[in-house]
């Protein structure tokens, strides 16, 4: 890899943080390799993207872009279709405006890679720079490919998976798994880590993480084992999620081992002194926890297009990396699951051997190595 050649790359996707922050880790590792490397961030202009960006003070650009909205087939079977067709009639006149504004922007900048990392604005943005001939490649964080990234695939010339699965699935194509790209997080365990949330360094600490708006079930398998909480041996960290937080303080909870919080901004902090974690299973979040090889539990949402997360936990849970439990069940299972795996000393071990094996820490440089070799056998 020749880092004193300068390089100029779109990264294009977004809508949510899973697609987001693996861009941002690309991004850095990009300047980090060679400051004058120039990166262009392009999405869609009503997401979270165009907030989030900028505060890693990377440009970005966004398109007038949204999804196919679906609605019920009963509704279009009795209306026949009008229910759908109202829906997305914007739909042809956006994708126009982002074909012509993708045109634009590529001719513009002229990129030496565009990669695509899902959402909205990748799909027209990366099939776009494949037509015009620039390199290009996706990025899938999950464990089966979404729905952008399939239609993508066959007009790529490289892909980026983060599961063995998917490399055997599309082993027709140019697929590399090396992860996904996650914060570079320094987990070291102190008295100072302890004192931060207010915890006894002398106690096992679980740590419940439902996402930063909180998750309904694993929030009501904390209040439905409160009484098992008070009276264990073990101190809980929990998340709640900063759309549940109020709702839970008004039960006025009574707990010494109990410390409740709307979000956890110090997540390195928070994972230094877990001794289990309990989350969903988010692609990000499982590579994430995977780098951290603490002993875990997953409970994935059942409000996921294509039920990615049980996908995802499945994919840990036969590699011995987790204890998998459905959102239905997390109000009986949880707490009680939770301490099963704290006082078994053999299960934590190997669950924790498991997660060191499936960890790919160094995600971000592999990726950005590759890109480099792969411009290097072209110029």
């Amino acid at each position: 890899m020749c880092k004193d050649k300068k390089i100029k790359v779109i990264l294009c996707g977004g809508g949510t943080g899973g697609h987001i922050f693996p861009m941002i880790s690309i991004a850095s590792e990009f300047k980090k390799v060679n400051k004058e490397n120039e990166i262009l961030f392009v999405g869609s202009s009503d997401k979270m993207e165009m907030e989030i960006v900028p505060k890693y003070n990377f440009p970005i650009v966004g398109l007038w872009i949204s999804g196919l909205k679906r609605t019920p087939l009963l509704w279009n079977i009795l209306f026949f279709g009008l229910p759908f067709i109202f829906k997305n009639f914007l739909l042809p006149i956006k994708l126009f405006f982002s074909v012509i504004r993708s045109v634009y922007i590529l001719y513009t900048f002229k990129p030496d890679f565009v990669i695509g990392f899902g959402g909205y604005s990748s799909g027209p943005f990366v099939f776009i720079s494949n037509l015009l001939n620039f390199n290009t490649a996706i990025q899938e964080q999950n464990s089966s490919m979404g729905l952008t990234n399939k239609f993508l695939i066959k007009n790529v010339n490289f892909v980026f998976v983060a599961y063995d699965k998917l490399k055997k699935i599309y082993s027709n194509y140019q697929v590399y798994n090396f992860g996904n790209p996650v914060r570079n997080l320094k987990i070291q365990s102190s008295l100072e880590s302890y004192d931060h949330f207010k915890l006894d360094n002398k106690k096992k600490t679980i740590l419940v993480i439902g996402g930063s708006l909180g998750a309904k079930s694993i929030n009501e398998a904390i209040l439905n084992n409160i009484s098992l909480i008070r009276e264990s041996s073990y101190q809980i960290l929990w998340q709640t999620g900063k759309f549940y937080h109020d709702e839970i303080l008004s039960h006025n909870l009574k707990a010494d081992n109990l410390i409740i919080k709307p979000f956890i901004d110090r997540m390195d902090i928070a994972y230094s002194v877990a001794d289990l974690i309990i989350s969903r299973a988010g692609a990000i979040a499982i590579s994430e926890l995977c780098v951290i090889s603490k002993p875990l539990i997953l409970i994935p949402s059942p409000n996921v297009v294509d039920d990615h997360q049980t996908k995802n936990a499945t994919e840990i849970s036969k590699n011995g990396g987790c204890i998998i439990i459905k959102d239905q069940d997390a109000k009986n299972l949880m707490m009680n699951e939770s301490i099963s795996i704290l006082e078994n000393n053999s299960r934590k071990s190997s669950m924790i051997d498991s997660l060191r094996k499936l960890s790919k820490p160094n995600s971000a440089k592999d990726i950005v190595k590759k890109i480099y070799e792969i411009y290097d056998s072209k110029n």
